[in-house]
């Protein structure tokens, strides 16, 4: 029975782990409160678009790459929650995923909470893993996404506000300028309606709390 267990434990170590060596999504039991939005190629239907980004699906995500700019925007609002998102970016992707957008029309770090991906933003503090205006990371850049796959957990509880990318805790705020709203997956494009640079959303899933 020991030999047994053992082997058990250690294949569901293995598989935890995936072939990325980065701890891999779980998939959340039935009943527990969390909803998925996106799970590979499915999820572009339970998002509104805001812009022009070629969101499609494609090699296993939500991709997109091309146009001026835009949002995937939950059709739904959300006060406090928790959010869990794999995604591939490269060096000067710019992205994030807004929050508790007080404008649907206008999602902007002044209207929402910015939760950034960007490697290569020109004022670092905010890069990769901070807060937008609110919550600045280490400078020289610690939190870095370029050319893999990565994880956020963020988690939104009244005026709590907190970050973990890839399992380490980058922000940990208090903050009520924003109370509700829904959330944004962000495509822009630095290139001026160039090719932009890619964006992938592999899972992304809320718990309402």
């Amino acid at each position: 029975m020991k030999r047994r267990s053992f082997v058990v434990v250690a294949l569901f170590g293995a598989s935890a782990l995936g072939c990325s060596g980065m701890p891999s999504m779980p998939s959340w039991m039935p009943g527990s409160g969390w909803v998925t939005l996106i799970d590979g190629e499915k999820g572009l239907e339970n998002f509104d678009r805001v812009g022009d980004a070629n969101w499609r699906a494609e090699g296993g995500a939500i991709v997109a790459d091309k146009g001026k700019g835009g949002f995937l925007l939950s059709r739904q609002a959300y006060k406090d929650f928790r959010i869990r998102a794999e995604f591939w970016a490269e060096s000067n992707t710019n992205s994030g995923i807004f929050m508790r957008c007080a404008n649907p029309g206008k999602i902007t770090s002044d209207t929402c909470y910015e939760v950034n991906i960007w490697d290569t933003r020109p004022e670092p503090k905010y890069g990769t893993a901070a807060i937008v205006d609110h919550a600045a990371v280490p400078v020289p850049i610690v939190h870095k996404a370029a050319g893999r796959w990565n994880s956020y957990v963020i988690t939104a509880q009244g005026a709590s506000l907190k970050v973990e990318f890839n399992g380490t805790v980058t922000v940990d705020i208090q903050d009520s300028k924003h109370a509700a709203g829904p959330f944004a997956l962000q495509f822009a494009n630095l290139a001026k309606g160039a090719p932009g640079n890619v964006i992938k959303w592999r899972k992304v899933q809320i718990r309402p709390q």
